[in-house]
């Protein structure tokens, strides 16, 4: 432990002490099991390898300025991994289930949890696989839930520093009534491909519009994305975008600082519009956008004149970041306090 350079973590995989699961067999979950294991035995013929019933949460918990450990809305993550088991037909995991597995991997790695001060924190891995085999297309009867953690860093090297996006219409993330709205290993991998040209091309990521009409604003790579226009924050409406805990939470705390909040369909125009524009999700909080650049029209939308963030950006993600570290009060009881 004492060779982690912890304000150097990436957002990457991390080895730790232990994880926990639990198996859905005969019509029922079991018992919670805890194991040091880093692999997973199944049958060859499981329905997540080859029916994409997978599903998987991501979720975070820091330690607080009062040296306890805060969980940030694991309530959220419970609930979207059930709308995402309800939308590919897979056994629902109890609210007690999750809250246990959660609480039981992270007591048993405590060690791991970074220090205050580093910028670092514990990321959580809920996992949901049908296990049970099938050759026919149709749901599995086995399933497993699971439960990893590890420590990372910022999801961008650059932490909170302003991002080049590409935009492009040459790809979609999810079909117009798929499974955008839950999160499913599916629309990950549809990303893969344009966000590793993008990056060739010296972009962060990619910003995808509707796959129907091509002329809204739908997820930017694998976050939310969100504007502000004067003193109003505008974040996309649309059946294919995920619903974002920290989106949701960010939406709060704008009405808090006075601001309006639409969420509503982004014609793609109106890029040129805002004052400020973001991508919002659990690995970063906020990743400001200096630069969106339309690949097909070589169009450059140009923001964050300074250099630096946008007030507003910047003053949303220090108040969301001051709650999860308890250097602020928390009024909705966003935090879990574990210890």
């Amino acid at each position: 432990m004492e060779t982690i350079e912890w304000g150097s973590l990436p957002f990457g995989y991390f080895k730790t002490d232990y994880n926990v699961r639990c198996y859905y067999r005969d019509g029922k979950w079991g018992e919670l099991e805890i194991t040091s294991s880093e692999y997973v035995t199944m049958h060859m013929a499981a329905t997540c390898l080859h029916y994409g019933q997978e599903a998987f949460e991501g979720m975070k918990a820091f330690r607080g300025k009062d040296g306890k450990i805060r969980i940030f809305r694991w309530e959220e993550n419970a609930k979207r991994i059930n709308r995402s088991a309800d939308g590919i037909m897979m056994a629902k995991v109890p609210d007690e289930l999750f809250e246990q597995a959660v609480m039981t991997v992270l007591k048993m790695n405590l060690k791991f949890v970074p220090p205050y001060g580093t910028g670092a924190s514990l990321y959580f891995r809920p996992l949901l696989i049908g296990t049970g085999p099938q050759v026919g297309v149709k749901p599995a009867t086995e399933y497993m839930f699971m439960v990893f953690v590890g420590p990372v860093g910022p999801y961008f090297k650059e932490g909170f520093k302003p991002v080049c996006v590409q935009l492009l219409r040459d790809f979609d993330r999810a079909a117009p009534q798929g499974t955008g709205h839950i999160k499913v290993g599916g629309n990950y991998a549809a990303s893969l491909y344009p966000a590793a040209r993008a990056k060739e091309e010296g972009c962060s990521t990619v910003l995808f519009l509707d796959a129907k009409e091509k002329k809204y604003i739908d997820e930017a790579g694998p976050a939310n994305f969100f504007g502000i226009k004067g003193n109003t924050y505008v974040t996309p409406e649309s059946h294919t975008i995920l619903p974002s805990i920290t989106n949701k939470s960010l939406q709060v705390l704008a009405k808090e600082m006075g601001m309006n909040v639409e969420v509503r369909r982004v014609p793609v125009e109106e890029l040129a519009e805002f004052d400020e524009v973001g991508a919002c999700g659990t690995a970063a909080i906020i990743s400001p956008i200096k630069k969106i650049h339309d690949r097909e029209t070589g169009k450059m939308y140009e923001y964050c004149a300074n250099g630096s963030a946008g007030p507003i950006s910047t003053k949303l993600y220090n108040k969301l970041r001051a709650i999860q570290y308890g250097e602020e009060p928390d009024p909705h009881g966003w935090c879990t306090i574990v210890e």
